[in-house]
C-alpha cells in the first residue's frame, strides 16, 4: 500500500513514519510512504501557494493552481491512480469503518491544507472528503498521520500479534461497538489500589464474561452514545439502560 502527501511542510511526516509501528510496518514492505511539497508546483520566486480571498475576510487561502497542477502531476506517476483525500470540517467523519474501508485501497493522496481553506474550486479533485473532528487544527499534517495509522494498524502483519487490532474499542469485531475493558499490569496491588480478583483467577471464561460486562459498563459511563449502534443482546441493552440512567440520571434524554 502506498500513503503520499502533499503539504507545504512536507517534513513532518517522515519522523513519525519511521517509528515504532508505522516504522516496523514501512520496515517490512507492508506500505510505502512518500511526502511531495506543494510549492514544487509554483512558478513565482516567492514560492507562493496562498492568497488574499476575494470578497475581503481574515487569513489566507491555498490556491487552486498549485494544487491542481501537483495533484494532476503525483496522479499520474505509476500504473495506479490515488484515492485523493482532503480534510475539511465538510467532509465524512473518520471512524474506524472509514479506515477499515480505506486499507483496502492501493494507493492513498492526503492533501494537507493550511491557512485559513482552499480555494473552493481545489475541492473537486478529491475522490473523498474527511473530517476527524469538529476542532480547529493549523494544518492536514496531523489528520493525515491519523488516518495513515489507524489504516497501517489494520494491514496484516503491522502489529505482530494479529488480535491486536480487532480487541480494542471501536474495533467493528467482537467488541460489538463498545469502548475496550480495563487492563492491568503487575504489581496486582498498588497503593491500595488492587487489580479485580477475576483477572488473576486463571479462568478464562470468567474473565471473557468480566470484560464483556466491564466494557458495557465503561461505554455507559464515557460514550453512552455508542450503546444505540452497539450489538447488544436483549439482557445487555437491560443492562445498559440501568448503567446509563445510574451514571447519567436523565441527562441522556
Amino acid at each position: 500500500m502506498l500513503f503520499e502527501t502533499l503539504s507545504v511542510f512536507p517534513e513532518l511526516f517522515e519522523p513519525y513514519m519511521s517509528t515504532s509501528i508505522m516504522g516496523r510496518a514501512r520496515s517490512k514492505g507492508l506500505f510505502d510512504f512518500k511526502s511531495y511539497d506543494l510549492r514544487d508546483w509554483t512558478h513565482d520566486r516567492h514560492r507562493t501557494v496562498d492568497d488574499a480571498p476575494f470578497g475581503g475576510g481574515a487569513g489566507m487561502l491555498m490556491k487552486v493552481e498549485p494544487l491542481y497542477e501537483a495533484i494532476t502531476a503525483i496522479a499520474n506517476q505509476g500504473d495506479v491512480k490515488p484515492r485523493v483525500v482532503f480534510f475539511t470540517p465538510c467532509g465524512e467523519p473518520f471512524t474506524q469503518q472509514v479506515a477499515r474501508r480505506l486499507s483496502a485501497t492501493e494507493r492513498i493522496l492526503f492533501v494537507c491544507g493550511r491557512y485559513e481553506g482552499m480555494d473552493e474550486r481545489a475541492y473537486d479533485l478529491a475522490d473523498e472528503r474527511l473530517s476527524i473532528g469538529d476542532y480547529v487544527l493549523t494544518g492536514g499534517e496531523l489528520p493525515a498521520m491519523v488516518v495513515t495509522d489507524a489504516i497501517v494498524r489494520l494491514l496484516p502483519g503491522a502489529l505482530g500479534n494479529e488480535m491486536g487490532s480487532v480487541d480494542e474499542s471501536f474495533s467493528t469485531a467482537d467488541d460489538g461497538g463498545l469502548l475496550e475493558y480495563e487492563q492491568y499490569t503487575r504489581p496486582a496491588d498498588f497503593m491500595g489500589h488492587a487489580v479485580p480478583e477475576v483477572l488473576l483467577s486463571g479462568d478464562h471464561a470468567k474473565v471473557d464474561a468480566w470484560r464483556r460486562a466491564n466494557a458495557l459498563e465503561r461505554t455507559c459511563r464515557w460514550r453512552p452514545d455508542l450503546i444505540a449502534s452497539a450489538r447488544l443482546t436483549d439482557e445487555e441493552l437491560e443492562r445498559a439502560q440501568e448503567l446509563i440512567d445510574r451514571f447519567h440520571g436523565d441527562s441522556h434524554e
